[in-house]
């Protein structure tokens, strides 16, 4: 059974990698932070499809996913709107 989930913390760990190691744009940040909330809901679906339970939070957790989602496209295109590019070096307020 560890052999079935070990693609999908693969998967999360890479994703972790990618989101630390990248700080120049926000837009590839919001896409690795997408990446680890498209792995989790793997994880979660086949978790709960292996226990045989309800499949109600896994639809709880993409809409909190897709809120995430557009907020994070809300912040990148206000900054770009303010500051004319998404580099995150150039804020001060968020100081990575």
């Amino acid at each position: 059974m560890i052999l079935f989930y070990l693609p999908l913390f693969f998967m999360i760990f890479s994703g972790l990698i990618v989101f630390f190691s990248l700080r120049k744009h926000l837009l590839l940040t919001l896409l690795s932070l997408e990446f680890l909330v498209l792995s989790l809901y793997f994880l979660m679906f086949y978790f709960l499809s292996f226990y045989d339970s309800s499949y109600y939070f896994i639809l709880v957790f993409l809409t909190f996913a897709v809120c995430e989602g557009a907020m994070g496209l809300g912040v990148l295109v206000g900054m770009i709107r303010c500051h004319g590019n998404d580099h995150v070096s150039g804020l001060s307020i968020l100081g990575w």
